[in-house]
């Protein structure tokens, strides 16, 4: 199946475009095991003082857009972690957004968990830090490299400098989002000019990237994607943009 990364973004009326061919592979998922209707996971790491209960609501309601689906709310304070039997029989898991390091430190003792789920025919959707711990190595926060300010320091997820840590290792290139609306891409082509991150990709808000097994990138929703490549002594940028 395949691995789909939102870039963020809580426009309601995308819904469909966003979220449903996430749901859509869940529901083949489900109906291999002959089930009518699809359990899809749904991860949010939420702050201490918080149940996480606003962002699983707003995450069922989107697939709910888009057709009969049941979720299994899987919440998990800052600082916990996420058991790797949490996701055990799914037919999907979504990974929602907040403080990415965060993420990354709940996910990484589920990791192998997760990718024996996706191995086994489930989809992935992370949104925003759900889409940035999905590559194997992940640029997780900071605004500066090298003491040079290369983001807006509101981006930097409580970090000063960039900070690359182990992924879920879902994909390849390293995941960087609110392109568009935050001016991330310039801290992903500084990420990967200084090689922390082999290449990547920045993905709008309000846009998917779906990753298929066989390598086919596509585009859904209302922006753009941008790769970032090595290209000499420096990188490479192209766009990519929805599909019809």
């Amino acid at each position: 199946m395949s691995t789909h990364l939102v870039g963020g973004g809580r426009d309601r009326s995308l819904h469909r475009a966003v979220y449903g061919p996430f749901r859509a592979e869940a529901a083949e998922h489900a109906a291999v095991r002959s089930a009518a209707v699809p359990e899809i996971g749904v991860v949010v790491v939420h702050e201490p003082d918080a149940d996480g209960q606003a962002d699983l609501d707003w995450f069922g309601s989107a697939l709910a857009a888009c057709g009969d689906v049941r979720c299994r709310p899987l919440a998990v304070p800052e600082g916990g972690e996420l058991a790797p039997e949490a996701v055990s029989g799914l037919d999907g898991l979504l990974v929602a957004g907040g403080l990415t390091p965060a993420y990354a430190a709940a996910l990484g003792p589920a990791a192998d968990a997760v990718r024996a789920l996706v191995a086994g025919g489930a989809p992935y959707l992370g949104f925003s830090a759900g889409a940035a711990v999905a590559t194997g190595r992940a640029l997780v926060g900071g605004f500066r490299l090298g003491g040079t300010v290369v983001t807006a320091e509101d981006n930097g997820e409580e970090c000063d400098e960039l900070i690359v840590v182990d992924g879920l290792g879902l994909v390849e290139p390293a995941v960087d989002v609110h392109a568009a609306q935050w001016g991330t891409l310039t801290r992903l082509v500084a990420a990967v000019g200084a090689g922390l991150v082999p290449a990547g990709v920045a993905v709008d808000e309000g846009t998917v990237l779906v990753l298929d097994a066989d390598g086919t990138a596509r585009v859904a929703g209302a922006g753009q994607v941008w790769w970032v490549e090595p290209a000499g002594d420096g990188v490479r940028v192209r766009r990519q943009v929805a599909a019809g």
